[in-house]
């Protein structure tokens, strides 16, 4: 048995019957400070390989790419199954990252941009409607591209 076939197929039997879960995993990995840290992400099904997309100015990007290594654990309440993954991290190349950026919503799309150029992911912000006055800046057809801090990993 293939256990990443299986996985998928899990996935997708979760997706049909509804489980907001379906596309989710949690990411753990481990800062500087050897503490652990864990957060949840978009697992995507690319090249028939798992992939996560992020901001380069995420703490946790530097922390895959510091180990290259990432657990990652897929809960599909709907089926009660639960996937624990340790996994090797390789680099999605650039112009893949690029094509599957243009996918994305215009907020992820927004927010990506303003890592980039106001404020690192996990920044401390001086309140919500400070981001909220920023975020319509980057609708500007400059920003219609990924940014260079749009990443992903295999």
């Amino acid at each position: 048995m293939d256990p990443i076939s299986q996985l998928n197929r899990d996935r997708e039997a979760a997706h049909a019957n509804g489980d907001p879960c379906a596309y989710l995993c949690t990411v753990a990995t481990v800062d500087a400070a050897g503490e652990p840290q864990a957060r949840t992400m978009v697992l995507r099904n690319l090249e028939q390989r798992l992939a996560l997309f992020g901001n380069a100015t995420s703490p946790k990007w530097q922390q895959i790419a510091g180990h290259g290594l990432v657990c990652i654990v897929v809960w599909l309440p709907s089926l009660g199954v639960q996937y624990r993954l340790r996994c090797e991290a390789e680099p999605v190349p650039k112009q893949v990252v690029n094509d599957s950026w243009l996918l994305r919503p215009r907020m992820p799309k927004q927010l990506d941009w303003y890592y980039t150029t106001t404020a690192s992911q996990s920044s401390a912000l001086d309140s919500r409607d400070a981001l909220l006055a920023d975020l319509p800046t980057f609708n500007e057809a400059e920003h219609q591209t990924a940014p260079a801090t749009a990443q992903g990993w295999f």
